[in-house]
């Protein structure tokens, strides 16, 4: 090697050297649980007025209902994974699958409208959150086998002849990656999505975007480690590359108001289903929180999608 690049090398290595360091810091942070009382069973943003209300209307509703819940739990992947059951006596349940740092808690909050149709309510802790073992998220790569594992329970245990999901931000890529496994049994029947996203590296640049910071070299970096330590492509991988391969019914809710989610992409996995779809618009709500802004129109959504497909 000519003397002149290592010369140059000598130079911008050190000060390139902390960059890696930073990027892997926030990716511990965002995506590596290292510690049990990270992501546990408690409102992930206590200090957001709105945020604590969803959560606190979720406690109420499980208060309500508590007589009809039990603890559950599976091994997938070597991990021990708990749940809780709440049983309406049917035949079809839902299972709630919430995003990154929320635990079954958070998952009430979305209960009720499956209450109102006579669906059996199961909430879980996602790997590595609340009472669930892992340490790694891989947003979706290999979560959707939990979710496999959860409907077996239902369907072999519980007699549960039908079983659908309601997936919220990376709940929903996680549900989406389940129901277009080939091993996907046929009692799932279909699926309701809020905070679709193209792929989570999109998603992480418009956090980046949002948050006014640079977006290189943290988005290369970042994804680079999730590929490295999580074993998930969220740059080739994602829900627009999934969606065509979904054969069963599926809602997306989605708000106008979403910077993390943009709705110019989910209009893109949209367009791009060939299953039979329905995507409805809210005017108001950040991401996440299109319920708390429109909760009858929100819950009459979902009753009247699942009212009319076959389960």
């Amino acid at each position: 090697m000519p003397i002149w690049i290592w010369i140059v090398l000598a130079i911008i290595i050190p000060g390139l050297l902390p960059l890696p360091i930073l990027a892997y810091y926030l990716y511990s942070v965002l995506l590596v649980r290292t510690s049990k009382k990270k992501w546990g069973r408690e409102c992930s943003i206590p200090d957001d007025e709105e945020y604590k209300r969803m959560f606190d209307i979720g406690i109420e509703w499980e208060k309500q209902y508590h007589s009809y819940k039990q603890p559950v739990e599976v091994v997938s992947d070597g991990l021990k994974l708990v749940g809780e059951y709440f049983d309406f006596d049917s035949d079809t349940s839902v299972i709630i699958i919430a995003g990154r740092m929320e635990s079954l808690l958070y998952s009430y909050y979305f209960a009720e409208p499956y209450r109102r149709l006579g669906y059996n309510i199961l909430v879980i802790d996602n790997r590595a959150h609340g009472l669930s073992e892992g340490k790694y998220l891989s947003l979706g790569a290999k979560e959707y086998r939990d979710i496999l594992r959860w409907g077996e329970l239902l369907h072999d245990r519980f007699h549960q002849k039908s079983i659908v999901i309601h997936g919220i931000c990376i709940g929903s890529c996680v549900g989406l990656f389940a129901l277009c496994s080939p091993d996907c049994p046929d009692y799932f029947k279909g699926m309701a999505a809020e905070g679709m996203f193209t792929t989570f590296k999109d998603s992480f640049v418009n956090h980046l975007v949002d948050g006014h910071h640079p977006i290189q070299p943290a988005t290369f970096l970042v994804t680079l480690y999730i590929r490295i330590f999580a074993g998930a492509d969220v740059v080739h991988d994602g829900p627009l590359y999934r969606i065509d391969q979904l054969k069963k019914p599926i809602l997306f809710l989605h708000s106008k108001e979403d910077v993390f989610s943009l709705p110019s992409e989910v209009q893109q996995v949209y367009d791009r289903c060939t299953s039979e779809k329905k995507l409805v618009w809210f005017d108001k709500g950040a991401h996440s929180r299109v319920r708390i802004n429109a909760t009858q129109r929100y819950d009459e959504t979902v009753i009247d999608f699942f009212k009319h497909i076959d389960i």
